[in-house]
């Protein structure tokens, strides 16, 4: 019988051990488990942001009651024709397989140059999360339908200009795949401020270029990419130089800890994370990414944004995300309201600040 025993212990422990690894990470909402992988071997195939899975793993039925592509974008235009006196619809580009990237602008004076905070919502950066461009069109509309009806509507649309990009990744979505067309993933692909792993040019997606010369027209205040696969708030670092997991502040520390908070104690739910403290961290001490679209906006682009990871699940069933708006609607309407907030405190104050300082 001891004999027996001895036998059996190591093969239960191998089950075990099989059945956890194989469990989903929430490291892979921001972008993979391996952040150092590829990190300077000069090998461009061999980089983090090449993904190697290439086998989609959403169902038909989990797709069901999501708008495909082509639905979005007839959402999209209906939302400009049924709000024109608050919004205007452009691209910002096209995907590898030639999608447009559609954004709504909402303002009471859109397209209009003005002393006004600019803030973007993007959603769908990776193709298997796409509970961003279902609830970006939500939040859109709720805006729209109750201007001068809600306090807080009326100043978000009256007091800045809203930017919402609710998918970055079509393709992806339509192959049911976290990276795009070329199987790249979107949030490693961004020029990285500790290594050079994406300073080529001639291998940048069209997705990528498409939002950093966005940026650079726009000049945006703040920002925050929506995500699934956890349940908090990121801001930067979102690497460290030596690429050890640990806290690695920027020198907008305290005011990015401020937004993350605002985002996850006006969330249903976020902020009693047991994970994470107050449902917010920082990028590096939660895991290290490189060539992540959030430090590149805050270096190149002056823009505070954060990485919201907004849903457990990363596809979600459709009968879900009614909720999940409802858990994060009034998170999403804080966080630009506290922008326009704290720049009218700003302006009252009898001395000039930039852009970048006007959170803290």
């Amino acid at each position: 019988m001891a004999i027996w025993r001895l036998y059996l212990l190591p093969l239960l422990l191998l089950v075990l051990l099989r059945a956890f690894t194989s469990l989903p990470t929430q490291a892979a909402a921001r972008g993979g488990a391996d952040p150092s992988s590829g990190i300077g071997d000069g090998k461009h195939g061999s980089f983090s942001r090449n993904l190697l899975q290439d086998k989609p793993e959403i169902t038909e039925e989990m797709t069901r009651g999501y708008m495909s592509n082509s639905e979005l974008e007839v959402a999209v235009k209906d939302f400009g024709r049924r709000c024109a006196n608050v919004s205007r619809v452009y691209s910002i580009g096209k995907s590898v397989n030639g999608s447009p990237l559609w954004v709504v602008e909402i303002s009471d004076k859109p397209g209009q140059r003005e002393a006004e905070p600019a803030f973007k919502f993007i959603g769908n950066v990776h193709g298997d999360e796409p509970v961003g461009r279902e609830v970006l069109m939500q939040l859109a509309y709720w805006l729209c339908d109750n201007y001068l009806k809600d306090p807080l509507a009326t100043l978000i649309v009256e007091n800045t200009h809203l930017h919402i990009l609710p998918t970055l990744n079509p393709d992806g979505f339509a192959l049911r795949r976290r990276g795009n067309a070329n199987n790249i993933d979107l949030n490693r692909d961004f020029p990285d401020q500790f290594f050079p792993i994406n300073d080529d040019i001639n291998y940048r997606q069209p997705e990528t270029r498409a939002i950093m010369s966005w940026i650079k027209q726009e000049h945006f205040t703040a920002s925050a990419t929506l995500h699934g696969g956890a349940l908090v708030a990121n801001y930067p670092w979102d690497g460290s130089r030596d690429k050890r997991k640990q806290y690695y502040g920027c020198p907008d520390d305290k005011a990015f800890r401020y937004m993350a908070s605002v985002y996850s104690q006006s969330h249903y739910n976020m902020s009693l994370s047991k994970e994470f403290r107050g449902g917010i961290t920082n990028g590096a001490l939660w895991y290290p990414i490189y060539g992540g679209m959030q430090d590149w906006n805050y270096i190149h682009g002056g823009c505070f944004e954060l990485t919201l990871e907004i849903s457990d699940v990363k596809w979600p069933k459709a009968s879900e995300l009614l909720v999940i708006w409802k858990q994060n609607k009034m998170s999403m309407l804080n966080l630009v309201a506290s922008l326009v907030k704290v720049c009218f405190r700003s302006v009252r104050r009898p001395m000039i600040m930039h852009q970048k300082l006007l959170f803290i």
